[in-house]
């Protein structure tokens, strides 16, 4: 946590730097290129864009996106750490700026409140979008490996993401087989 604290205060010099991670798989537009370890050849190209803090859920999201025949504009693997580069709503704007994408995938865990921000966001968003939550089954109270699954009060729970997405009009998913039913 420390060196990341360190690293993005010394970007602080750069604002036209962008910080992805830590722990992280990387980022892929397909067929134009990719930093890190994101399997290229899982995606397809096309107009859902896809942000996820878990690496696996980007993989399994990227899948069923490119089996279902829709294509990705651009994966972004933000991390799952309390100490983030790019957050859900850095890249919710990003994507929002994007003509490419017209479709956005938010997967998110419990932990942290940044899907709640990026929520707030997507209200009124050009994109559909579909939102999954994992941990939703994961007992309250009870601390999780993850080293941002940390959760404060009512944020950070999966209810008080779902929830946050179900105002602003965002369906939220229960498996990754449903997220293209619901990006119609």
């Amino acid at each position: 946590i420390q060196d990341m604290i360190r690293v993005k205060d010394y970007l602080k010099g750069f604002p036209d730097a962008r910080l992805l991670g830590p722990n992280c798989p990387g980022l892929l537009t397909p067929g134009a290129g990719k930093i890190g370890i994101i399997p290229a050849q899982i995606a397809t190209p096309g107009s859902v864009g896809l942000v996820s803090r878990s690496g696996t859920l980007t993989y399994e999201a990227m899948a069923v996106l490119s089996r279902a025949g829709r294509g990705q504009s651009t994966v972004v693997g933000i991390g799952g750490d309390p100490v983030l580069g790019l957050s859900f709503s850095d890249v919710v704007g990003l994507f929002e700026s994007d003509p490419q994408t017209t479709h956005l995938v938010l997967i998110g865990e419990i932990g942290g409140s940044d899907e709640e921000r990026a929520a707030e966001l997507l209200a009124g968003s050009r994109l559909k979008t579909v939102a999954f939550i994992s941990g939703r089954t994961a007992p309250e109270g009870k601390r999780m490996g993850h080293a941002g699954a940390i959760v404060s009060g009512n944020k950070g729970t999966a209810k008080s993401k779902v929830e946050a997405f179900e105002r602003v009009g965002v369906p939220v998913a229960e498996t990754t087989d449903q997220i293209v039913e619901l990006l119609g």
